[in-house]
């Protein structure tokens, strides 16, 4: 009988080769020299540059309230990024919201891990409740809610409210921490006073003594539009930063530190004609434009706003914003998770060099 003829040793360099990396695969490996290069000389974001006009987010409003009744879901317009392939996120770490909520209506109560923030666009009123405490909205008030907090709101005015959403859920996706719950009833029971956090915090450089508790998130949940308006008012003759104007960020209270470890909140305020300079940094935002007009011009694209209108900022862009009023002031709100890359020793910027710090104009944002 015959013996079994041996399998030819493996011998050249390139069998050698291939018989390694089928070994190394079905043990799911892979060898970095078979990887494309993750390693890129600057960040390379996938999110881009995008504007969604007031004009339609008001018109889509106006539909929202006939279309879709209050549940268990919020009537909640989530902005999605043209870039991200229908990722939830209007940044890579950011989702903005316009949510609508008629007279009469309650919004349940829940909570989650991602932080959030409503920016009041109109409506009188209505409120959030955050663990207990009703706070009041009116045009131009920020309202927290902090991380894993109970919330629901409630209209019992006769007129719609309508407010911009800001939460962290992109980030807190990535990092596979969401937690979800509602709560067994549709309102959580009023435990404190109403406004209670803005009565005990809210005085500029004075704080309450027997408070010793340092919570990550602001312990103040209202900032109230007319205490931003004054702050505005008081610094609007000061020549402020030569890439953001008069710019100011909202302040946890104890600490002088963003209101949400997640997620900054800024005010800036652009005089008639003013044209900031251009910079660009790590870290994503989402404007928001309270009042008057402008353009702003992110990585050579120009976008021309009015009132109402957010536009979405991708991290390491180029940008610039400009008043092109000769009357009236601008006032810009915006989100970002600055906080987040500061935290990790992340943060970087840098101003545009040339041009007298002023981008070229290669194209004008066009809504599809």
């Amino acid at each position: 009988m015959a013996k079994p003829a041996k399998e030819a040793p493996i011998t050249s360099v390139d069998q050698v080769r291939e018989a390694f990396h089928q070994r190394m695969h079905s043990n799911h490996m892979y060898g970095l020299w078979e990887l494309a290069s993750q390693m890129t000389p600057h960040p390379q974001p996938k999110m881009i540059a995008h504007m969604w006009r007031w004009s339609l987010l008001q018109s889509i409003i106006e539909e929202s309230g006939q279309a879709v009744p209050v549940g268990d879901e919020r009537r909640a317009l989530q902005l999605f990024n043209p870039g991200l392939g229908g990722r939830w996120a209007t940044t890579n770490n950011l989702i903005a919201a316009v949510q609508v909520l008629l007279p009469g209506e309650v919004a349940r109560a829940h909570r989650h891990t991602p932080t959030a923030i409503r920016f009041i666009i109109e409506g009188t009123g209505a409120y959030t409740a955050v663990d207990g405490e009703r706070l009041y909205m009116a045009p131009g008030d920020l309202i927290l809610t902090p991380s894993w907090a109970w919330h629901d709101h409630g209209n019992d005015t006769n007129e719609r409210v309508v407010w911009m959403d800001g939460l962290d859920i992109p980030l807190i996706h990535s990092l596979e921490a969401m937690f979800f719950e509602f709560y067994g009833a549709p309102q959580v029971p009023a435990t404190r006073p109403a406004n209670a956090s803005k009565h005990l915090h809210g005085h500029a450089h004075l704080s309450p003594t027997w408070v010793k508790e340092r919570p990550r998130s602001s312990p103040l949940l209202l900032y109230s539009w007319g205490r931003t308006r004054e702050a505005l008012t008081a610094l609007r003759e000061y020549e402020g930063s030569p890439f953001d104007a008069i710019a100011m960020e909202y302040s946890h209270p104890q600490t002088g530190g963003p209101v949400l470890p997640t997620m900054g909140c800024w005010i800036q305020l652009l005089r008639p004609g003013e044209r900031a300079k251009a910079h660009r940094h790590t870290g994503s935002a989402v404007y928001h434009v309270v009042q008057g007009e402008g353009a702003t011009v992110i990585d050579g694209q120009r976008f021309a706003w009015t009132k109402g209108d957010m536009i979405a900022l991708p991290p390491w862009a180029l940008h610039e914003h400009a008043n092109t009023s000769k009357s009236e002031d601008a006032l810009l709100f915006s989100i970002q998770d600055k906080p987040v890359l500061q935290a990790l020793g992340l943060y970087y910027e840098e101003a545009l060099s040339e041009n007298g710090g002023h981008q070229k104009i290669i194209s004008t944002f066009s809504p599809a």
